[in-house]
C-alpha cells in the first residue's frame, strides 16, 4: 500500500499512512522545525502552515527509512515562505527526507544547504525536493540558491530557481552523486544554473528550462578547492576529476552567456537539447583543475542537439590543457538566423550534421515544439537515452533532433518512478548489489550503456542480491518494470567497479 502512494508523485500531497502529522507554525504544534524535529519519526509528515518565517536558521539532523521517509511540505504549495536570513533550512546527515513546496527566499548565505557534516565517508543521501520555490537571493557573491554537499541518491523536481545571487548558482552540487534533477526552470538563477563540481559523479539532468543565465547555464565540473572533494582526493591523486558521468537529456536553453560548459569533466553525455540564442558561446571546453593526477577534460558527446544562433559568435571556446579531439559530435542541427552559410567551426567533425532552420512553431513565444516536416523529424543518431522528450512523449526510432519529438507516432510516456520506491546499495560496487522494494511481480533486467539486456531477473522478489562477479568493470543501469502496478517504471544506474 505504502508503494501506490509513491506512485502518484505528480500529486501534491505525499501523505504517510504509518506515521504521525505535525504541524509548524503559528497555532501549531511547533513553534518552528526544529523544535519539532526532536518529535520526527520515520513515516511522519510535517505540515508548514501558512505564514512567512524569519526566524534563525532552522537546523535539521533527521532520518526517516526507504519505507517511511519524513515528509516536509507547506500546507498548501507556496504558502509557507521562508524569508531572509543566512539561510533557510540547513540539512546535515539527514536520510530519506522528502522537503515539498516550499519557498525560500532573500537569504544572505545560502537558501537552502543540504551537506554531510564534513564526514565525506558519510554522505547525506535519498533526499527530494519538489515543488519549491527558491528565488530573490539577498547577496550578489558565491551565494547558491541551493546548495548541495557530499548528497547521494537525490531527486529535484518541478522547482524554480528565480533571480539568483550574481556570483552563485540555482544549484551548486560539490561531490554529489546518483542524483536527478528534472522539471525545473533556472530564470537568472546566477552565474550558472546548475553546477557539478568536487568529484560529483552519476547526475541525470532532463527536461528542465535554462534561461538569462549570467555565465554558464550549466557547469559541467568546475574548480573545487582539493580538501572538499566527495569523496576524499586519494595520495597521490590518481584519475581524479571534478564531474563525470553525467547526463543532459532533452532540456531547453534560452540565451545565456554560454549554454554547455565542459570543465575538467569526463564521460559526459549532452543529448537532444535545444538551445536558443547563446550570447557568446555554445559551448565551453576547459580545465581549470590543472593538479597532477586530475584528468583532462575529455571523452565527451554533443549528440542530437538543436543550435539556433541569432548572430555570429565563436561555437565552441576551447581552453588549455584539454583534449577536444576526444569529444565526439553527432547529428546535431546548426543554424544561423543572421546568415544560412557561415564558417562553423567545431573541434572535430559533426558526424551527420545538419545546417537549416529547425521550424520552431514560435520562437518569439518560447514554443520550441516542431512540426512534422521539420528536417529534424528522424534525423537523430539512436541511442539508449533518453527515451522520451521534454514533453515526456517517447521519442520515435530514429528520434528528433532536439528537445521535442516532431514525429507524429508518438505516444504519452508512462510517469517514470525513481528512487522513492526502490532501495539500491552499495553504489558503486565491486562484488554484488542488493535491490529492497516492491517488485515481487516485474521484469527485472540489467543493460549495458548500450542498451544490451546482460542479466534478466524478471519474477524475482525483493530483496534481490545481484551479483555482478562476471562482470566486467563499466556502467551498467537496472530496469524494473511492474506487471502489477500499471505505469510504474524505474531506472536506476549502477557502477561496477574493479
Amino acid at each position: 500500500m505504502k508503494l501506490l502512494i509513491t506512485i502518484f508523485l505528480q500529486a501534491y500531497f505525499v501523505l504517510s499512512i504509518s506515521g504521525q502529522h505535525i504541524s509548524v507554525g503559528t497555532g501549531g504544534d511547533y513553534a518552528t522545525l526544529e523544535d519539532a524535529q526532536s518529535d520526527m519519526d520515520p513515516g511522519d509528515t510535517i505540515f508548514i502552515l501558512d505564514g512567512t518565517y524569519s526566524n534563525d536558521p532552522q537546523f535539521l539532523t533527521i532520518e526517516g527509512t526507504a519505507s517511511d521517509p519524513i515528509v516536509i511540505q507547506s500546507l498548501n504549495k507556496h504558502g509557507a515562505i521562508f524569508q531572509g536570513g543566512s539561510e533557510a533550512i540547513h540539512l546535515t546527515n539527514c536520510s530519506y527526507v522528502q522537503i515539498i513546496g516550499l519557498v525560500i527566499e532573500q537569504q544572505t548565505g545560502n537558501g537552502m544547504n543540504i551537506d554531510d557534516g564534513g564526514d565525506y565517508n558519510t554522505p547525506a543521501h535519498h533526499i527530494t525536493i519538489k515543488d519549491c520555490l527558491f528565488r530573490d537571493m539577498n547577496a550578489a557573491g558565491n551565494n547558491d540558491l541551493l546548495k548541495l554537499s557530499g548528497l547521494d541518491d537525490f531527486i529535484i523536481e518541478g522547482c524554480e530557481f528565480l533571480n539568483g545571487g550574481g556570483g552563485g548558482s540555482g544549484i551548486d552540487m560539490v561531490g554529489c552523486h546518483q542524483g536527478i534533477i528534472q522539471d525545473n526552470i533556472f530564470d537568472d538563477a546566477g552565474t550558472s544554473g546548475i553546477q557539478a563540481k568536487g568529484g560529483t559523479q552519476f547526475i541525470l539532468m532532463r527536461r528542465n528550462i535554462f534561461k538569462d543565465i549570467d555565465q554558464r547555464a550549466i557547469n559541467l565540473g568546475g574548480s573545487t578547492g582539493l580538501q572538499f572533494f566527495r569523496p576524499p582526493l586519494p595520495d597521490p591523486i590518481v584519475n581524479a576529476f571534478e564531474a563525470a558521468d553525467l547526463q543532459v537529456f532533452s532540456n531547453i536553453f534560452i540565451r545565456s552567456w554560454s549554454p554547455i560548459a565542459y570543465v575538467g569533466c569526463v564521460r559526459v553525455k549532452v543529448y537532444n537539447n535545444t538551445i536558443y540564442d547563446p550570447e557568446n558561446w555554445v559551448i565551453r571546453i576547459l580545465q581549470e583543475t590543472t593538479v597532477n593526477g586530475f584528468l583532462t577534460c575529455a571523452d565527451n558527446e554533443f549528440r542530437n542537439n538543436i543550435v539556433y544562433l541569432t548572430q555570429d559568435l565563436t561555437e565552441v571556446n576551447i581552453g588549455p590543457n584539454t583534449n577536444a579531439g576526444s569529444f565526439i559530435f553527432t547529428n546535431n542541427l546548426w543554424f544561423n538566423l543572421a546568415q544560412s552559410t557561415w564558417p562553423l567551426v567545431l573541434p572535430v567533425v559533426d558526424s551527420n550534421q545538419l545546417i537549416g532552420d529547425p521550424l520552431f512553431t514560435n520562437s518569439t513565444l518560447e514554443d520550441f515544439t516542431i512540426p512534422t516536416n521539420s528536417p529534424c523529424v528522424n534525423k537523430g543518431v539512436v541511442r539508449p537515452d533518453p527515451q522520451t522528450d521534454f514533453l515526456q512523449n517517447f521519442y520515435a526510432n530514429p528520434p528528433s533532433i532536439g528537445a521535442f519529438e516532431g514525429s507524429n507516432i508518438t505516444t504519452a510516456t508512462p510517469y517514470i518512478i525513481e528512487s522513492e520506491c526502490i532501495s539500491m546499495y552499495p553504489n558503486p560496487s565491486a562484488n554484488r548489489i542488493k535491490v529492497e522494494g516492491d517488485f515481487s511481480d516485474a521484469e527485472i533486467l540489467i543493460v549495458n550503456s548500450a542498451g544490451t539486456i546482460i542479466q534478466d531477473y524478471s519474477s524475482a522478489s525483493s530483496p534481490l542480491v545481484i551479483d555482478l562477479d562476471a562482470l566486467p568493470s563499466g556502467i551498467y543501469f537496472i530496469s524494473i518494470t511492474s506487471n502489477t502496478y500499471p505505469n510504474m517504471q524505474v531506472t536506476r544506474m549502477l557502477l561496477k567497479e574493479n
